[in-house]
């Protein structure tokens, strides 16, 4: 088995504690050595600068950063101008994402779907930058079946994609029958599972009615019966990622990207416990 691309998703934090925290937490999974850090960017663009400050602190601690890029709401030109400044600072990789559509928005701007995202660099810039998009195994919780969303998958990959980052997910066949709908569509790129640990279950659940990622019944019936004993659903969620990473990766997954929420120390568990 080849050596699984590691990586680690943060967001941009508020404050200056938050900014701290982040950079204790970023030391110690660069020990890791992770492909790529990455760095959300909120709704309509929302945190544009906290992402772009963030990044370009990642990239000078010597460390491949991956700001992503939401499209909805967005003009070319501002696109444009936020790629030309990614592109004078060498970053290399972009997450293309549409983006969640911000309340109360009615028109989603020149940018429709990822995939036109997607055009839109390569016709722009060529292959500056390597392209990641998202991947849904469970459907994306607006399309409209799962063919659809398959379909709208294969759009981002034909329009330029190098490779994808799932959704989340705790049910590792979701992910293996994904990959097989892909192969019979003859999509080859890496797609690499999203990993979410275990932290706090009621931030979790909520998180996850949002995104449509299912938290099978049993494993929900085991959290609840923890109630407020975090020691408890800490221990269980490790037992329960670890062994999902591992049939992941045991099974021809190609890496693994993990949630972090801007913490390190269950994420490093899990990379501890799989020996990598």
């Amino acid at each position: 088995m080849n050596k699984p691309i590691l990586s680690f998703e943060f967001f941009p934090p508020k404050t200056e504690e938050g900014m701290d925290k982040l950079r204790a937490a970023r030391k110690q999974l660069a020990q890791l050595q992770p492909e790529f850090f990455s760095v959300t960017f909120g709704a309509g663009g929302t945190t544009r600068d906290r992402t772009l400050e963030t990044v370009l602190e990642i990239q000078r601690e010597g460390f491949s950063a991956a700001p992503h890029l939401s499209c909805v709401g967005a003009t070319r030109d501002s696109l444009k101008s936020l790629l030309d400044e990614y592109r004078s600072h060498g970053i290399k990789r972009i997450v293309a994402l549409r983006g969640d559509i911000p309340s109360g928005m009615i028109d989603p701007g020149e940018f429709r779907y990822a995939a036109d995202l997607v055009a839109f660099i390569r016709q722009e810039y060529g292959d500056i930058f390597q392209l990641e998009v998202a991947a849904y195994p469970e459907t994306h919780p607006e399309a409209s079946s799962a063919t659809a969303d398959l379909a709208s998958f294969k759009r981002k990959v034909d329009a330029g994609a190098d490779g994808a980052i799932t959704q989340y997910f705790y049910n590792a066949d979701a992910y293996f029958n994904f990959m097989d709908e892909c192969g019979a569509l003859g999509i080859d790129i890496p797609v690499v599972p999203g990993i979410m640990p275990i932290n706090n279950y009621s931030q979790l659940a909520r998180f996850s009615d949002a995104c449509g990622a299912e938290i099978p019944r049993w494993m929900r019936k085991k959290l609840e019966s923890y109630g407020n004993d975090m020691p408890s659903i800490h221990a269980f969620g490790l037992d329960v990622v670890t062994a999902l990473c591992d049939r992941l990766l045991q099974n021809g997954a190609p890496g693994l990207h993990f949630y972090t929420m801007n913490q390190a120390g269950l994420v490093s568990t899990v990379c501890q416990r799989l020996g990598l």
